[in-house]
């Protein structure tokens, strides 16, 4: 695949220059195309204007398209923009498959990825104990998983130890020699010229030059023998000649251009020179003007303005919940947390003398609490489910805005809706259980009366549970997603209760069962400010 980047240009920032002006460049599959630059350079804004995460100018064509013209990005570019943004209580092998689903991958993709970059030992391993290089190395397996014929990645050297960067270069040559195209930042230009076969330069933004590593080395890069010696000043004296440069660093330190270290070496023996140091360096030569032939390319026309466009949402979002759902262990602990507190509840009620049979006795809802357990519990459950998401992102690059579709929230509803559902049976069922411990068999109801007592119960952890998924997703926090939860009978259902009373307006029904009808005016609201956040998001934004 082929990656052709054309006319890259950031937006404006008021009267400073755009970060990235007019930027463009090939990588070929088979290379390792490397973007050099100081800190500031704007290496990091190009990649997300060709991943289309932030708003510009230009196009970035992926074998020929844009990548929101792929049906499945993940299998046409593989992305590394940081560090890992997974949950610390997941596994890797568990984070990875959740991953997989994301991109349509098997999930056996997982572990054949994790055998790639060496973490087959340590899948089982939590995030939370990862070091550097292992998060680096988990970040590297997570962009392999659609294998993708293309890879970008932000610096993925940085912070590494010698040996790690080396594995990573490494990795990075096998995959372009088997035919994949590899577009990676770096500022460093040693590593540059090791690592890649062209480097493209810039320079606040514009490229300065874009060269092939042969030619990048023997332009900006300059060898020399690096020497310490306390009798540096008479050895360079006696190197001095024949094209051998020498430049004085300090008292023992000199720089040797235009000689080997064996020559360098021999010299100092024979003539009895003591050598503390002697190595060969290379030289920066700092970033040159382009000459005319490194812009070989034609100017090309600057292209019409465009939005950042929102990460794509998962390939199987269902899946994706799943995984997402059960690979941690605090919706467990809140699922088995909320039973029990609802039948000890239900115990507690009984032997304080409720002994009528009804939804607060059979959920162990004490007038204490603004909603029962089990549906408190289905409410939590729902608004973890979109604030993870934002908590932590793994379905967006770096800094990217989560992705809120139609589609996923659909599969969050119907998986989470699912549990509360569960959750609600489970406890309803050792309310029961507690019931006949207490008063024996003849306590229990009939089949009649039992149903339509459950069902409500059933109905009200559904509705909460779908309620703290729209305001999670809607506030982008689990807390306040909670909070959307329980502003229903605290704050809505009052005010409801009042409006139904006033003399003018006949709501008996709505007066009597003010939280059901409240929590069906606060799903309406939270689903239109839900959808409202999706359409905002696909509308162009426009710059002058």
């Amino acid at each position: 695949m082929v990656i052709q980047a054309i006319g890259l240009t950031s937006a404006s920032r008021g009267e400073e220059p755009p970060a990235v002006d007019d930027l463009t460049f090939d990588a070929h599959p088979g290379e390792i195309t490397v973007l050099l630059g100081d800190s500031g350079a704007g290496k990091s804004t190009v990649l997300r204007l060709m991943l289309e995460l932030e708003p510009g100018r230009g196009v970035t064509l992926f074998g020929g398209r844009p990548l929101h013209r792929h049906t499945h990005p993940a299998n046409a570019v593989g992305v590394l923009l940081g560090d890992v943004a997974g949950h610390p209580a997941r596994t890797a092998r568990g984070h990875l498959r959740m991953l997989a689903a994301a991109a349509g991958a098997p999930a056996e993709r997982a572990d054949h990825v994790l055998e790639i970059v060496g973490l087959r030992e340590t899948a089982g391993r939590r995030l939370s104990t990862f070091s550097l290089g292992m998060d680096r190395r988990l970040g590297v397996a997570a962009a392999l998983l659609g294998d993708p014929p293309a890879l970008v990645l932000d610096d993925p050297a940085q912070g590494l130890s010698p040996r790690d960067s080396a594995w990573l270069y490494g990795l990075l040559k096998a995959y372009a020699a088997r035919g994949g195209a590899v577009v990676v930042t770096c500022a460093d230009p040693k590593a540059a010229g090791r690592l890649g076969d062209r480097v493209v330069t810039l320079d606040k933004g514009r490229l300065v030059a874009d060269q092939s590593a042969h030619e990048f080395c023997r332009r900006r890069l300059r060898p020399y023998v690096a020497v310490q010696s306390p009798q540096a000043e008479r050895l360079g004296l006696l190197l001095t000649g024949d094209g051998t440069e020498i430049t004085h660093e300090s008292g023992s330190r000199i720089r040797v251009h235009g000689a080997t270290t064996a020559q360098v070496g021999e010299t100092a023996f024979r003539n009895g020179i003591l050598l503390h140091r002697l190595a060969d360096e290379v030289a920066d030569t700092g970033v040159p003007e382009a000459p005319d032939g490194d812009r070989d390319r034609p100017a090309v026309p600057l292209a019409a303005a465009r939005a950042a466009v929102p990460p794509a949402g998962p390939a199987r979002p269902v899946r994706y919940e799943l995984r997402r759902l059960t690979g941690v262990r605090g919706p467990w602990l809140v699922t088995l947390v909320s039973v029990l507190v609802s039948g000890l509840a239900t115990l507690a009620l009984l032997r304080t003398g409720h002994h009528t049979f009804s939804l607060r006795l059979l959920t162990g809802w004490p007038h204490s609490l603004p909603l029962p357990p089990v549906a408190l519990g289905a409410g939590l459950i729902g608004a973890l489910a979109y604030g993870q998401e934002f908590r932590y992102p793994a379905l967006a690059p770096a800094h990217a805005p989560v992705p809120r579709q139609l589609r996923l929230l659909l599969a969050k509803l119907v998986v989470n809706g699912s549990t509360a559902v569960l959750i609600a049976l489970l406890g309803t069922t050792l309310g029961l259980v507690a019931m006949r411990l207490e008063h024996g068999p003849g306590a229990l109801p009939s089949t009649f009366v039992l149903a339509s007592t459950a069902a409500p119960a059933v109905a009200l952890s559904l509705v909460c549970c779908w309620a703290g998924v729209l305001a999670a997703g809607v506030f982008r926090t689990t807390a306040l997603g909670l909070a959307g939860v329980l502003a229903v009978p605290l704050l809505v259902a009052p005010l409801m209760r009042r409006a139904a009373s006033a003399p003018a307006i006949d709501m008996t029904r709505l007066a009597t069962q003010p939280v059901r009808y409240s929590f069906v005016l606060s799903l309406l609201a939270l689903s239109c400010a839900y959808v409202a956040t999706v359409l905002r998001r696909r509308n162009p934004i426009s710059f002058r």
